[in-house]
């Protein structure tokens, strides 16, 4: 008696255990195309969260400004975002396109910065040219206003 009792509750406790939802989908989905855009610039809105802005201000939540560019609010990314992640397959093709997205951003961004820091190496140079032509006491002046701009 005592091993059958076992059992049937072993067997209910393995039953309630098992994952029956299925999730509906909700009426004000946000599409697929979006939501990967979405989760690209929500990545970049918390990523920007710590870094300071020209006003020296750290720690700026930006979310809300991403969610007023998609006009959208939490509750609905929430929902979408918990369909989409109970559809597994789904949800991965969309954070690996977002991930290939921002990896091909991110190469852009690099090359640009390549290209203004060989700019602005140029231009040092050039100036340093120029300094050793004037006399001491500008070549002072400049050198200190080139020292601010490095920084």
């Amino acid at each position: 008696m005592k091993k059958e009792l076992f059992f049937l509750l072993t067997f209910v406790l393995l039953y309630s255990c098992t994952s029956n939802t299925i999730f509906e989908k909700p009426k004000d989905l946000i599409p697929k195309d979006t939501m990967q855009m979405l989760l690209q610039e929500m990545v970049i809105a918390s990523s920007a969260k710590y870094i300071k802005t020209k006003n020296q201000q750290k720690n700026i939540n930006y979310m809300p400004f991403v969610y007023e560019k998609y006009k959208i609010d939490s509750t609905r990314f929430n929902s979408s975002n918990f369909y989409y992640m109970s559809k597994i397959d789904l949800y991965q093709e969309i954070l690996e396109a977002s991930k290939n997205s921002l990896e091909k951003r991110n190469k852009v961004f690099k090359r640009e910065k390549l290209v203004l820091d060989s700019i602005r190496k140029d231009s040092v140079d050039k100036a340093r040219v120029e300094i050793k032509r004037l006399d001491s006491l500008k070549r002072i002046q400049i050198l200190d206003s080139l020292k601010r701009i490095k920084k």
